[in-house]
């Protein structure tokens, strides 16, 4: 019998001392001993755990090699016999009312909200749970106020990650984020580099204070506005948009009413005027096909293509919303732009593309021929195209109105210019719609003398970009205000066609009528109410802001006054008071403008550039049609054209 069970039968509490002596005092080493002493039974307690733990390991062995369940498990009979485990979710660090704190202690987000009385406010906060960010919002019941502050706040940190006040809530493009315009034109290399060529090529470096250097040296101001914008200062951009356009509206005004244009000339010669012209040329190629986007403007005018050729419809009352259900994946923000359309296609959204003329959308064809379009806001291979050939249309108009009217050293200077020209890349690297105006007018020039293609380029020109209208009055008095009717009616038989080549679309909707109204409430119904920071114009719903609105609509109505009156005044023109007053009317329109943006300098630049680099030294001449006029009247000044 083992010790433990006489210990057992015994009872007495002093047993285990007795064994234990008893083998202390010499049996510890006898083998028969040690054989008698194994083996050794465990106490009650002790066995019913180990019981427990065996038990328990075989209830659990066969669970081992399974998953844990990620949805509700159910028997043969239906009944839930197992739920997925779901760990409770971690707290966040901040609160509400912390989060809002931090937002507002941000010094951008503090000096904001400082212009507005408190009693105004509204305050809001709230977490993502999968990001650990918080979103403040705040609110001012002020008139035309609405949200004034969106900030983001990390939980772990506490740090303001975003702080967006002012225009910048509503309007992203005004948030300064990078390359979002043009991508790598942006780059101060770059950038600057184009200014240099141009300034350089194009300036009489014999005479440093010549009027010619200062005009380029305008020219190229703009970019310290663009300079301001990119960073998101919206506020301090804007204003410094105005002075460059006063002062080559001041200049145009004066060669319009001289009709001469500058007095230097540039350095290079012709032949490195071309080689860098062909060097500039296959780069803003490789610069937009490589490291440029494509803004929505772009994607614009790619449905519109698309709703023309492929669905056979008018763009307009057309374009895909984000009104159906979501097909596509999310943005930064949240919002799902890929949506069902009524026509069972996923589609980007881009309700607001159709504000623009009809010529807009169908020069988008060919490049939506040639490319094709996946109804996504991807590389748009089509808008590349585009951009690259009206783009090149451009270019190749200037350097043949050059040609015509001043030689080969004024036809490798304009083109020259309009390769070298910062803005004009911008427009080609944004790959918007900003080129094909100016084409249309350029080419306009070069065919200047024959009344009906002036009005067909004229027409297109205008069911483009609507700006371009404020030319008719002065484009239909060329050359002589006093020749009627035989010259109108050519021109405006031009304008007429124009129209129809434009708007011929309408005829594919079943209802021509309406679609007509579609058109007008789509393009002029919106663009005439249209609000926006980007001019000093509409800052009023700004605390600390005047309204100018009044002052506004009087400069309109002088701007428009100003277009009718260029019907009759001069009673003569040349050519170059003919670029030099279209470029005067757009500049004046851009200085009016309510949304006014980068991409709309080179609207007048042509113009601008004829004027300036016109050498005053070029020969004019009694006009084409001089023959024809009664004794007594003036002989029509014309550049006499290159043979």
């Amino acid at each position: 019998m083992l010790a433990g069970d006489v210990c057992d039968q015994a009872g007495r509490r002093d047993c285990p001392r007795r064994v234990l002596e008893r083998t202390r005092k010499g049996k510890r080493d006898d083998p028969a001993t040690r054989r008698r002493r194994h083996p050794r039974v465990l106490h009650s307690p002790v066995k019913h755990l180990l019981v427990a733990a065996l038990v328990a390991l075989a209830v659990a062995a066969p669970a081992a090699g399974q998953t844990a369940p990620t949805t509700p498990v159910y028997d043969a009979r239906g009944n839930l016999i197992g739920t997925p485990f779901v760990p409770e979710p971690a707290q966040p660090l901040l609160t509400e009312d912390q989060a809002i704190e931090r937002a507002l202690a941000n010094g951008k987000v503090a000096d904001w909200v400082e212009r507005y009385p408190d009693r105004t406010l509204t305050k809001q906060a709230e977490l993502d749970e999968d990001t650990k960010v918080w979103t403040v919002r705040v609110w001012s019941s002020l008139p035309d106020a609405g949200q004034v502050v969106l900030a983001k706040i990390d939980d772990t940190s506490g740090a303001v990650t975003e702080a967006w006040t002012g225009p910048q809530v509503a309007w992203k493009m005004a948030r300064g984020y990078d390359g979002a315009f043009g991508r790598k034109i942006n780059n101060p290399w770059i950038w600057l580099s184009l200014c240099a060529v141009f300034f350089l090529g194009l300036a009489d470096l014999r005479r440093p204070l010549a009027i010619r250097n200062l005009d380029l040296l305008v020219l190229l101001s703009f970019g310290i506005s663009l300079f301001f914008f990119n960073r998101g200062e919206v506020f301090r951009a804007m204003p410094l948009v105005y002075p460059p356009l006063l002062y080559l509206l001041g200049r145009m005004a004066w060669i319009g009413w001289k009709g001469r244009g500058s007095p230097s000339r540039a350095l290079w010669p012709v032949w490195v005027l071309l080689a860098a012209t062909v060097f500039l040329s296959g780069f803003r190629f490789g610069l937009n096909v490589r490291a440029s986007n494509v803004i929505d403007v772009g994607l614009a005018g790619v449905i519109g293509a698309q709703r023309i050729v492929g669905d056979g419809e008018s763009p307009y009352g057309n374009m895909p919303t984000d009104e159906g259900k979501e097909c596509g994946p999310a943005d930064s923000d949240g919002y799902v732009r890929e949506r069902i359309q009524t026509n069972g296609r996923c589609e980007v959204a881009n309700g607001r593309g159709d504000t623009y003329g009809p010529v807009s959308y169908l020069a988008y064809v060919p490049g939506y021929l040639t490319m094709g379009y996946e109804y996504k806001w991807d590389d748009l291979p089509a808008a590349h195209f585009t951009s690259l050939l009206w783009d090149g249309l451009a270019l190749l108009g200037l350097g043949l109105l050059g040609l015509r009217f001043g030689g080969p050293r004024l036809g490798a200077t304009l083109a020259f210019a309009w390769a070298a020209y910062p803005f004009t890349q911008y427009v080609s690297s944004s790959n918007s719609n900003d080129a094909i105006m100016p084409a249309f007018l350029i080419w306009g020039l070069v065919f200047v003398t024959s009344h009906p293609a002036r009005g067909v380029f004229l027409g297109l020109a205008a069911w483009t970009k609507f700006a371009a209208f404020l030319l008719f009055p002065l484009w239909a008095s060329y050359p002589k205000a006093t020749r009627w009717p035989r010259a109108q009616l050519l021109f405006l038989g031009g304008f007429v066609l124009a129209t129809a080549m434009a708007f011929w679309i309408l005829l594919l909707e079943p209802d021509p009528l309406h679609a007509a109204r579609e058109f007008w409430d789509r393009t002029f119904g919106w663009q005439l109410a249209r609000s926006s920071p980007f001019s000093i114009w509409d800052w009023d719903e700004y605390p600390g802001y005047p309204d100018l609105h009044i002052l506004q609509t009087v400069l309109k109505g002088l701007l428009i006054a100003a277009a009718g009156v260029l019907a009759f005044v001069p009673r003569t023109r040349n050519v170059v008071q003919l670029a030099a007053l279209s470029g005067a009317l757009l500049i004046g329109f851009e200085l009016v403008l309510t949304h006014w943006f980068y991409l709309y300098i080179p609207w007048f630049f042509p113009f601008v550039a004829f004027a300036l680099l016109v050498p005053a030294s070029v020969r004019v001449a009694q006009g084409e049609a001089a023959a024809e006029e009664p004794a007594g009247e003036r002989p029509v000044e014309e550049l006499v054209p290159a043979r």
